[in-house]
């Protein structure tokens, strides 16, 4: 399984496409950022809005409780910021609670609004099972030859999540726990995973370089920015 993007030459930023890792002061944050180095983006934390709008993709990782990523968001000014890449069509990929924010809000924080992008709500995992989801699971195509999946080959990723976004829009791929849970969603410009690609080993480092190539072929069929 390849993990190379055309153009790649290192870590430390390659000559892929520029993406813009959201640096909105929560969790580990880098981890995103070095991954997707790894596989040949130009990729860097920064809360600079003209960089975000110059770059050719734009990331939102997420970690810890929804309330205090809302926070951090509203604080640092780039709820709206991510809102506006996502209209303006940059290609942008939302991780674990950078998904779960993309939606009208959450079980989790009652009446702590999201950024409303995606039709759909997150609410807790079902009763019987384990919260939280704290393990590699299986994912399971609904959108056969969807480019984020391209591949993968019985793809095993990590979570961690109490929470998952339900009557969703754009589901491309779902886990088993304790009953299908939404794992993965596409819209236009717009994917968002509830696991953690950048800690998914060999299976999610390949889904993001489909991302970058994906990034990539956008930007030169639209024209650099």
């Amino acid at each position: 399984m390849s993990v190379s993007v055309a153009g790649a030459r290192s870590e430390d930023g390659g000559s892929g496409p520029r993406i813009a890792v959201l640096d909105y002061g929560i969790g580990n944050l880098r981890s995103a950022e070095k991954a997707l180095q790894h596989v040949g983006a130009r990729a860097s934390l920064t809360a600079d809005p003209a960089e975000i709008e110059a770059a050719d993709a734009v990331v939102l990782p997420g970690v810890g409780a929804y309330g205090a990523c809302v926070d951090a968001l509203e604080a640092s000014g780039l709820g709206a910021v991510a809102v506006a890449a996502i209209e303006r069509g940059q290609p942008f990929l939302g991780i674990c609670v950078g998904m779960q924010l993309l939606y009208a809000g959450s079980d989790e924080s009652p009446g702590r609004p999201g950024l409303g992008v995606v039709a759909g709500h997150v609410r807790l995992l079902p009763a019987g099972v384990k919260r939280p989801q704290m393990q590699w699971n299986r994912l399971e195509a609904r959108s056969s030859g969807h480019p984020m999946l391209e591949g993968l080959v019985d793809p095993w990723v990590y979570f961690v999540h109490s929470y998952a976004a339900v009557d969703s829009d754009g589901v491309v791929a779902t886990c088993d726990y304790g009953g299908p849970v939404t794992a993965a969603i596409a819209l236009d410009n717009l994917w968002a995973t509830q696991f953690h690609p950048e800690k998914s080993g060999t299976v999610g480092l390949a889904m993001l370089s489909n991302f970058v190539a994906w990034a990539a072929a956008r930007g030169d069929a639209t024209g650099a920015r």
